[in-house]
């Protein structure tokens, strides 16, 4: 069985793909349909046959680049065709790409051009919602605990090397890794700072150094945790902001002790490093399907706001004006979930 998977949501979309790339795999050759930015993901990733790159906001944008990229699609022989993003627009490409099946879910907005169609579960995580595309028909089985995978390969280790070379860190120096950013501003927890702070005197975590991860665009957030870490004399943090490709990333992610985020892509890329992640939910909830899935976890979230979620994705602005959802997380409770998070890592260790 030759299959196709079509995946041109997010970057975390795709990195909850992988369990299901690694099913349809143990079945015959795979090939995935993916945007410019998300096709990086998945070099060295052995379930993978090959990528056809979906340039749907650029150079395939429109009919002519729709039917361009049929063309590539219908080459590879594919007998079935795994709708993961949904849209009208990926589901016509499989549809001209003249795939016999076209598996989907019941709610997309392409359903119509799919041949089966699978129930949404609200209830499950994304990534085992995910993995159902590829249940028979009328089957509901629900997947054991799921963690996606990456492979960074050579060159994503050496440029790691090289960067922790250049701010003398050796092998065996404890890491602390913090993405602040997101491409939702209601997303981004604004007091990073602060906790860079506290976590650089924490005695729970003597001599780490911290790490921050994130697009060229977040330079200015890491500028801001520098700071804060420079004022309480503590040895300079380590910005990889744009200096990493995304699989660059996951390979820091594999060296580091734990890893607070925002619902955002690198709290997807360390589930799959299986690095332990502090998730900071605000105006989504990981009961919408894009929680963590590494083995040690932590949520830190308001829970008696009773405007949350208030967006599947996360707004530009708070639609109440307060914010809360993201202002009261207090640093000290972040720090200690930290603490904690990497403590209980150290302790499996032993």
């Amino acid at each position: 069985m030759i299959s196709a998977v079509l995946q041109t949501s997010f970057l975390g979309d795709m990195v909850l793909t992988t369990p299901l790339l690694e099913r349809l795999a143990g079945e015959g050759r795979v090939h995935v349909v993916a945007t410019p930015a998300n096709a990086a993901l998945l070099s060295n990733h052995p379930a993978v046959a090959s990528v056809i790159v979906f340039d749907k906001r650029g150079a395939d944008r429109g009919l002519g680049g729709l039917r361009r990229v049929a063309r590539q699609l219908r080459a590879v022989g594919a007998q079935r065709a795994y709708l993961a993003q949904g849209s009208s627009r990926t589901a016509a490409l499989a549809f001209l790409a003249r795939i016999p099946e076209r598996i989907g879910f019941d709610t997309s907005g392409g359903r119509l051009f799919s041949t089966r169609r699978v129930p949404f579960e609200p209830s499950l995580h994304h990534a085992a919602r995910l993995w159902q595309l590829a249940n028979a028909p009328g089957d509901a089985t629900v997947p054991p605990p799921l963690r996606p995978s990456l492979f960074p390969g050579e060159r994503e280790r050496a440029a790691v090397a090289a960067l922790l070379a250049a701010h003398q860190v050796h092998d065996g120096d404890p890491l602390v890794a913090l993405a602040p950013g997101s491409v939702w501003a209601t997303k981004r927890w604004p007091s990073f700072d602060a906790l860079a702070a506290a976590l650089v005197r924490s005695a729970t975590l003597p001599n780490a150094r911290l790490v921050v991860l994130g697009a060229a665009s977040d330079a200015p957030l890491a500028a801001a945790i520098a700071t804060a870490v420079r004022h309480v004399g503590a040895p300079p943090i380590i910005d990889a902001t744009g200096r990493l490709s995304l699989l660059g990333s996951a390979a820091l992610l594999a060296r580091c002790r734990v890893l607070v985020t925002n619902d955002s892509a690198p709290l997807h890329l360390a589930s799959a490093m299986n690095t332990p992640t502090v998730a900071l939910f605000g105006p989504t909830v990981p009961a919408l399907g894009f929680g963590p899935l590494a083995e040690r976890q932590i949520v830190v979230q308001h829970d008696t706001l009773p405007c949350r979620p208030c967006h599947a994705h996360g707004p530009m602005h708070c639609p109440l004006g307060h914010w809360r959802c993201m202002r009261d997380l207090s640093p000290a409770a972040v720090c200690a979930a930290a603490e904690r998070a990497a403590a209980e890592r150290a302790a499996a260790a032993q």
